[in-house]
């Protein structure tokens, strides 16, 4: 082939994922069920797991009052689509075979509740968003992936043990506001998104964030990135679109690797 043969591919052959859309609303709901499932995957291999705390939810797109959330007491490595369960606006299960955490209907109902833009909502007991909340500060912006949370994440600057009341789970959700991110005090990280893929990747990549800024501060005097230059970055990698981008290569893996959790 000589160089001469060789033209651009038109842009609009080339292959590139979007989000997609449904014709039904079941064929909806099992889209975000299968997301769901592979995101508490995903989760269970990142390490996020500490013994039964850590919920991902997703509203039910018919009942919008409703979400799909995983059972209490199920190692997240193990979780497949018929293990998810849908809860009320109540706290009850009226669908599925397990019970319901406390602290995930008490937190995650005050948020859907407040936030109707939110999809999807992530928390776990990770081991850096669990060390920078104890330090009761924010994300500061000094690197690329942290300009993402750039003024769009929040502080919730209290502690009083574990959250089983909606008072303190309303009082979570104004305190997260607007933001696609909220820091708990003492206890770890909270991250929502228009859609299931969007809330886990905001979770993964903050926790990898608040990994960078605690072993850059160990490590010495630290150089932030300009506040003109951090809101720039936010607005390229800050959208809940660039997040479901990004989540696209680990939904591949997990899906490659575990097949079973479509079961």
């Amino acid at each position: 082939m000589s160089l001469s043969d060789l033209q651009p591919v038109p842009a609009d052959q080339l292959a590139f994922r979007m989000p997609p859309t449904f014709e039904t609303v079941e064929e909806e709901r099992r889209h975000r069920k299968e997301r769901l499932a592979a995101a508490l995957r995903l989760f269970g291999r990142f390490g996020f797991e500490e013994g039964v705390a850590g919920h991902i939810t997703a509203r039910d797109p018919e009942h919008t009052d409703h979400f799909w959330v995983n059972p209490f007491g199920m190692s997240f490595k193990q979780i497949k689509v018929s293990d998810l369960i849908l809860v009320n606006h109540e706290g009850q299960v009226v669908e599925g075979r397990y019970h319901v955490n406390q602290a995930a209907f008490a937190i995650h109902s005050m948020v859907h509740q407040a936030r109707p833009d939110v999809v999807a909502a992530a928390h776990s007991h990770s081991v850096y968003g669990k060390a920078l909340s104890a330090l009761g500060t924010l994300l500061e912006p000094l690197t690329q992936d942290a300009c993402a949370f750039y003024e769009d994440h929040a502080l919730f600057d209290d502690y009083t043990g574990v959250v089983v009341e909606t008072e303190e789970g309303r009082r979570i959700a104004q305190a997260l506001g607007s933001h696609k991110a909220v820091i708990l005090r003492n206890h770890g990280l909270l991250t929502v998104g228009d859609s299931v893929e969007a809330a886990a990747w905001w979770f993964i990549t903050m926790e990898r964030s608040c990994q960078a800024q605690l072993a850059a501060k160990a490590a010495g005097p630290t150089v932030p990135i300009t506040h003109e230059n951090a809101k720039l970055t936010h607005g390229q990698i800050g959208n809940d679109l660039v997040g479901w981008i990004n989540f696209q290569p680990l939904l591949d893996q997990i899906l490659a690797s575990d097949p079973d959790l479509l079961d």
